[in-house]
């Protein structure tokens, strides 16, 4: 992103079935977080590892900024969506099986937003949901209880192939367009993944919104210093939609971008090669 580190707002969601987000003013510690978040920029990336979970005897956290290899992988990456999605009122423990010791915790918030996950199976007492850690597909396992429980109507739907996003609200089409995705040497992830928050520049450059997903590039450890966190953003040129030239991010115009923003947090996505 911008080497300028702008004051951000970070909007979250009381209401996942609603385009109604909370937003909170960012602190100089705040604004500089959000900066590292991803770096889709055009600046160079950095080459830095992403940060290692836990430490100390404690869980290692379930966020864009970790690692969990002690996690099973997504079952079905190419699976639609029924669109639930839910939040923990509290810090929920992370298990690799139903019933099973957690391993992770899932914290309530991250980028300064409610925590919104989908949910991608369910047995009785437990919720399986995506995880927007390392390494990408992660899921765990959730206790039921203590969850609020939603629905996003909302889908998009990236096909990396021919360059475009499709964004889906009940089932109609609201839009299709041309976008910039991942270089051939820095592509963008495919597979099931949801959108985890918005973030606001209040200085923008290339982008007035920035919508973080749970995914990661495949190919850096870092863009910038940060975590290498893949994000919907809008560029100031048209010229680079419909083409292969991004280090994993896809980059969307403005009207898309727009209606992007109405999606709740947890909203399901789904890129395909």
């Amino acid at each position: 992103m911008s080497d300028e580190q702008p004051r951000a707002a970070i909007r979250g969601t009381a209401r996942p079935s609603s385009p109604a987000r909370g937003m909170a003013a960012g602190t100089a510690a705040l604004a500089a977080m959000a900066v590292l978040v991803t770096g889709c920029g055009g600046e160079e990336p950095g080459t830095g590892k992403a940060e290692a979970a836990g430490g100390g005897g404690k869980l290692p956290q379930a966020t864009t900024y970790t690692t969990l290899n002690d996690l099973p992988a997504d079952p079905a990456p190419a699976a639609a969506m029924d669109g639930t999605v839910v939040h923990p009122g509290a810090t929920a423990p992370v298990s690799a099986q139903p019933g099973a010791p957690a391993v992770a915790e899932l914290p309530a918030t991250q980028l300064k937003a409610d925590t919104w996950v989908p949910v991608v199976e369910t047995r009785p007492g437990w919720r399986r949901v995506l995880l927007p850690s390392r390494p990408n597909g992660v899921t765990g396992w959730i206790p039921d209880s203590g969850l609020k429980v939603a629905r996003s109507t909302h889908v998009v739907k990236v096909d990396v192939g021919d360059r475009k996003l499709t964004l889906l609200n009940s089932g109609r089409r609201e839009g299709t367009w041309p976008v910039a995705v991942g270089a051939p040497k820095t592509p963008t992830p495919t597979g099931r993944t949801f959108i985890l928050a918005s973030l606001a520049p209040s200085k923008p450059t290339f982008s007035p919104l920035i919508l973080p997903v749970g995914a990661h590039s495949e190919t850096l450890d870092s863009y910038g210093g940060g975590p290498g966190t893949v994000a919907f953003h809008g560029w100031p040129s048209t010229s680079v939609f419909g083409k292969a030239v991004t280090h994993g991010c896809v980059r969307v115009p403005a009207d898309a971008l727009k209606l992007l923003a109405k999606a709740p947090l947890g909203t399901p996505v789904v890129v395909t090669a």
